[in-house]
């Protein structure tokens, strides 16, 4: 798990110097104004040391847990794909700015989730339904004060919620390639 994971956390540090993250981060206008590397990169800067730790943390706890699934092109194949994902959708927000992975980790959650229910573990829907219910609770009542303190920034909340459909959608190839082998055998 730790040679897994020690390109990504490498790059996420690298990605907290602010010489690196002034070129990375979400950023609506330069995006507008065809930078659109930062559709992804955006997700992998942060706005200071505790929120930088407080999402590799995740990330590392995520690894962990679902090590069985994961490979270094798989987990990568995944960062790249919700990061695209929740970047573009960003794009009909009116948000201007934004940094941090946490988007992704919903994804990441989510998809997880949805691989343990296909492989019929009890444990995947509870974990897609908590992840649903953060979010209701992030959309209704906000993120917590303890969290916007923390990492001195608004949450944006729209992040966490597309990183959560992004997850999910990545999962439809595969339910139809499942569907589509269960079809065959009955040929």
């Amino acid at each position: 798990m730790f040679k897994l994971l020690l390109p990504i956390l490498i790059g996420l540090g690298i990605a907290q110097f602010s010489m690196v993250s002034d070129i990375l981060v979400w950023d609506r206008y330069l995006i507008e104004h065809g930078e659109l590397w930062r559709i992804v990169t955006g997700n992998f800067t942060h706005t200071n040391l505790a929120h930088l730790i407080m999402n590799a943390a995740a990330l590392v706890l995520f690894s962990y847990i679902f090590k069985e699934l994961l490979t270094l092109k798989k987990l990568s194949i995944l960062l790249f794909s919700i990061s695209l994902l929740t970047g573009l959708a960003l794009l009909f927000t009116p948000i201007q700015a934004y940094v941090g992975l946490s988007g992704v980790l919903h994804g990441l959650f989510v998809w997880a989730a949805i691989e343990d229910i296909k492989n019929k573990r009890q444990t995947g829907w509870l974990l897609l339904l908590g992840v649903i219910t953060k979010i209701s609770w992030e959309h209704y009542f906000g993120a917590s004060a303890s969290t916007i303190s923390l990492i001195n920034a608004k949450v944006a909340t729209e992040a966490h919620l597309f990183g959560a459909i992004a997850g999910g959608l990545l999962q439809i190839p595969t339910l139809f390639l499942k569907t589509n082998k269960a079809s065959d055998g009955l040929k």
